[in-house]
């Protein structure tokens, strides 16, 4: 239901967006999309008629009817959710029509059409070079990353691919941090506050777990309870062949795949940064950064 804050001119808006949102996407599917025989009869409208929409979602005709007229009428998940199932509607589709109907919309879901982007993702962190960038999923696991970020953060095939258990784990990564005690906090509080965006998952779970058996000083930050959103945080990073580095870590989100994070390095102007950053990608660079690499 709306809440009571919202003002009369913003639900006829709702409810009017509402009534051409469900129109239209009716009108988009066919009586044998839906599983029904196609008749002989010429159809007046195109796609399904509400009377069968209503049917196939299990709810009365009448009802739908209201909802489709944009009605302030009272809904609920449940049959939103079926309602969306029999309009075929996806991810995007099924959160805007919660958020038309006064529902808080489910979390965002991974649209099937979407899961080839990572071609596309990978094109854009090595574009970033020859500044890190790596791309993380909702559980920190590691997905992709560019040769700088194996030359900077020390990212490699041989660590733990989870950037939590690595950020605890790693020495190499921690031997290099000049921050790391201040940024801990901040980087436990962040995966607390993606823990919360799905609280049922297992696989949070899982992955606390697992820090928790490896470090204790993971355990005592996590303790704290503190919750912090994603966004910027700055990293101050001693390499061992041009010593001190300043970069600004940023979380980005891609709403086609809300399960992966872009996470792109920039550099600050602090101790010339930018230049050293270019040197460790340049063939010199390279020859003197080949893995391992001392802290």
């Amino acid at each position: 239901m709306a809440t009571a804050l919202e003002s009369t001119t913003a639900k006829a808006h709702r409810l009017a967006e509402l009534r051409e949102f469900l129109r239209s996407r009716r009108a988009r599917v066919t009586p044998a999309e839906a599983g029904l025989p196609e008749g002989g009869a010429r159809r007046r409208t195109p796609g399904l008629r509400r009377e069968e929409v209503a049917v196939l979602a299990g709810v009365g005709v009448s009802w739908y009817q209201w909802l489709e007229q944009g009605r302030d009428i009272t809904v609920s998940p449940q049959v939103l959710d079926s309602v969306a199932r029999v309009l075929r509607l996806g991810p995007a589709e099924r959160r805007h029509l919660y958020v038309l109907a006064g529902l808080n919309p489910p979390a965002a879901e991974v649209d099937p059409e979407a899961r080839d982007m990572c071609q596309g993702l990978r094109r854009l962190i090595e574009a970033w070079m020859p500044f890190p960038a790596h791309i993380m999923d909702a559980y920190w696991n590691t997905v992709l990353y560019n040769e700088s970020a194996s030359i900077v953060l020390g990212m490699r095939p041989e660590i733990v691919q989870n950037c939590l258990i690595s950020f605890f784990t790693d020495t190499v990564y921690r031997s290099r941090s000049a921050d790391w005690e201040e940024l801990a906090p901040k980087v436990v509080a962040q995966f607390r506050a993606a823990c919360s965006e799905r609280p049922d998952d297992e696989g949070f779970r899982a992955v606390v777990e697992q820090v928790k058996a490896a470090s204790e000083e993971f355990t005592r930050l996590w303790e704290r309870q503190d919750v912090m959103p994603g966004g910027l945080n700055r990293k101050v990073l001693s390499h061992p062949l041009v010593g001190p580095l300043h970069m600004e870590a940023t979380q980005l989100r891609v709403p086609a795949r809300p399960d992966l994070v872009v996470v792109l390095h920039t550099p600050l102007p602090e101790v010339d940064t930018a230049a050293k950053l270019e040197w460790l990608v340049s063939p010199e660079g390279r020859r003197g950064a080949m893995y391992p690499v001392a802290g």
